[in-house]
């Protein structure tokens, strides 16, 4: 395992952390001054969301690296399923082929998708997970033209019905075989795989380069809201630094992402505190 104690050069924060994904959160910090902070704590990258963006993708991906900071990803595509999913189909798509170009405009190689729940009118998820292997495999080669690797993340089974019908690991992989697509992995996040005891095994199937994605965060033994009460790394029950192993003995090398959606918590604090508080986390514990 890479040691983490005096190097953050593989700390990436994800602003979701600060609240910047989610319309009424946040402490009002620009982009410009989440960019500085993070460079200031010596992180190495960041990662945004697609409504901090607009229309400054190449403006704000130069600034990260002007200050030090790898664009390391973009959150993320449309749904491409079920009940959130936009319709009808060709405003999907034209928003997925969108969701490619601002993370190519901001120059970084990996984006995000949480691919949708249980399509309306159908049940179980066989037929939703055809539909997204479908539509993902109409996307990729446009994003392999621009650069772009495509990040299945499977969410935890509690989002089944309707963010997301890919529930597990193993469906992840199966469905990066049936795309076959070279520039199509996945995206691991504590919050989703941390209960899944047979993720070493499932993850001896991946390719070489084929994890995209390591997120940070803490499941919460009492968690109150499914979506926006996840914990600061420590203070749940995921078995953080094995979880680390699992993940690098797999073949990963590339950031750790610190993602928390925390509405009544961490969303509430001092961005610059909850930053300082994951710079020390991130050393001690994950």
């Amino acid at each position: 395992m890479r040691d983490f104690s005096q190097d953050l050069s593989a700390l990436a924060l994800n602003t979701a952390t600060l609240g910047h994904n989610v319309d009424g959160h946040g402490a009002g910090w620009p982009t410009e001054r989440v960019i500085d902070a993070c460079a200031a704590r010596g992180l190495g990258g960041i990662v945004f969301w697609r409504r901090e963006i607009g229309d400054r993708a190449f403006e704000i991906g130069n600034r990260a690296r002007e200050a030090g900071l790898a664009v390391a990803g973009l959150c993320r595509t449309p749904f491409l399923v079920g009940p959130l999913a936009p319709r009808p189909l060709s405003v999907l798509m034209d928003d997925f082929y969108a969701s490619i170009d601002m993370a190519a405009g901001l120059g970084t190689t990996v984006l995000t998708i949480v691919v949708g729940g249980v399509e309306p009118g159908s049940v179980g998820l066989g037929e939703s997970l055809k539909i997204v292997a479908d539509r993902v495999a109409v996307g990729a080669p446009y994003a392999a033209q621009r650069g772009v690797k495509l990040a299945l993340e499977p969410l935890n089974p509690v989002y089944g019905g309707n963010r997301s019908c890919l529930v597990t690991t193993r469906d992840a992989l199966d469905l990066c075989e049936k795309i076959a697509q070279p520039n199509v992995g996945i995206a691991l996040d504590v919050y989703h795989v941390w209960w899944d005891t047979s993720l070493a095994q499932e993850l001896a199937r991946a390719r070489p380069g084929q994890i995209l994605g390591y997120h940070l965060c803490d499941w919460l033994a009492d968690t109150r809201d499914v979506l926006l009460d996840r914990g600061m790394m420590g203070d749940g029950v995921a078995d953080l630094k094995a979880l680390r192993k699992t993940v690098e003995a797999a073949g990963y090398q590339g950031f750790c992402e610190v993602e928390i959606f925390s509405a009544e918590n961490w969303w509430k604090r001092d961005p610059a505190l909850v930053l300082d508080c994951c710079v020390e986390r991130f050393r001690s514990k994950c």
